[in-house]
């Protein structure tokens, strides 16, 4: 039989030509088009509205950009090698310049299998004792680094007036569940343990991520909970994913269209989660696990035009009803993957901090101090 090699997609040839694009260019393209004037931004984008919600201008233009880029996902029909270096070159295009007083060093964390990679970010003259974020970039288990996340670290940092601990967990499919929650749960520990040699208060350690990281934090919330030693002070979560179920119709109102899509999403499970039977392990499956009262005060934050946007917030509704201290926003106009886009987006930098004022206030209505004002 005649093997028929496979053609690449109009997309992924548009992509691969937009690759060859230097960072800088794009980078400057970017902020080009979110600098036009509103109506010329309307006319590169499409506006959209389901149920009363308005798809946002910075998301449309986005949306527009990544579009001309050849992106119709977060994986699309790429090989994970090529969606991993995308998220990277993407996310600098849209992340903004670094503030240049930040303090940025790399360290290293305990995880399950070994020590793990991490960068700590101190705010300029930011006193010793103060909170630390322990922070899990999201990319579906799959894609995402250190690199990709950089931006939004050093905007947490900023806004919370914390250090913050990016970590570099192991990724599926070269390692698949559970090596992340267990290197998520290894590298809390040991950053509430080794707390003070960070310039940290261990008391004040707060476990936060996007996306996939949402769901790590939300786990390391739990499994340390359930422990019963040291665990963290809270838990900031954007869009996390939290379990499938089949009142999550934002999974298909959004299934294309707004960058994560279901095909994405499908994607992802199948190399993360390869054995069925792991899709309702609690350790992944936070939605549909026992909450115990007393996990850490929580601030879930989703996104209007998500197909995560249900599953945070069916997820808030359970710690509601088990009596954990708990508080939700959806950002009405924006897509998935927003905390990548502070740089060039408005919107996004203004939910990243109100995200990073919810958590002090939640801190201080349960009793705590951990993010001082």
């Amino acid at each position: 039989m005649v093997s028929i090699p496979r053609l690449p997609s109009p997309a992924h040839i548009l992509k691969s030509a937009a690759t060859a694009v230097p960072l800088p260019v794009l980078a400057a393209s970017v902020r080009a088009a979110f600098a036009l004037p509103a109506p010329a931004r309307r006319a590169l984008g499409s506006p959209r509205s389901v149920d009363g919600r308005e798809l946002s201008l910075d998301s449309q233009t986005v949306l527009s950009l990544l579009r001309m880029q050849g992106v119709d996902g977060l994986l699309g029909d790429e090989t994970v090698a090529e969606a991993r270096a995308g998220t990277v070159r993407l996310s600098r295009a849209v992340g903004g310049r670094p503030d240049p007083r930040m303090v940025v060093r790399s360290v290293t964390v305990d995880g399950a299998d070994g020590p793990l990679p991490a960068r700590l970010f101190t705010p300029a003259a930011l006193p010793a004792m103060s909170p630390l974020i322990v922070y899990f970039h999201g990319g579906g288990f799959v894609v995402g680094d250190l690199d990709s996340h950089d931006a939004p670290c050093r905007l947490l940092a900023e806004a919370t007036g914390a250090r913050v601990l990016s970590v570099d967990y192991r990724l599926a499919p070269e390692h698949p569940f559970p090596a992340a929650p267990l290197d998520a749960v290894a590298a809390t520990a040991s950053a509430i343990r080794d707390a003070e040699q960070l310039g940290a208060d261990p008391a004040a350690v707060i476990v936060s991520g996007d996306s996939a990281g949402g769901n790590l934090a939300a786990v390391v919330s739990r499994e340390m909970t359930l422990a019963g030693g040291p665990k963290p002070a809270a838990a900031l979560l954007f869009y996390p994913v939290t379990g499938d179920d089949p009142a999550n119709l934002s999974r298909h109102e959004f299934a294309s269209g707004y960058f994560l899509t279901l095909t994405d999403i499908e994607r992802f499970d199948s190399l993360y989660l390869p054995d069925p039977a792991d899709r309702t392990d609690p350790r992944y499956d936070v939605l549909h696990a026992d909450a115990p009262a007393d996990l850490p005060p929580t601030h879930v934050v989703t996104a209007g035009f998500d197909p995560l946007r249900d599953e945070g917030l069916a997820y808030a509704e359970r710690l509601r009803a088990a009596g954990v201290p708990v508080t939700s926003v959806t950002v009405d106009g924006a897509i998935h993957g927003f905390v990548n886009m502070i740089g060039v987006s408005e919107e996004a930098r203004h939910a990243v901090i109100a995200g990073a004022t919810a958590v002090r206030a939640l801190l201080s209505d349960s009793g705590g101090d951990a993010l001082k004002a």
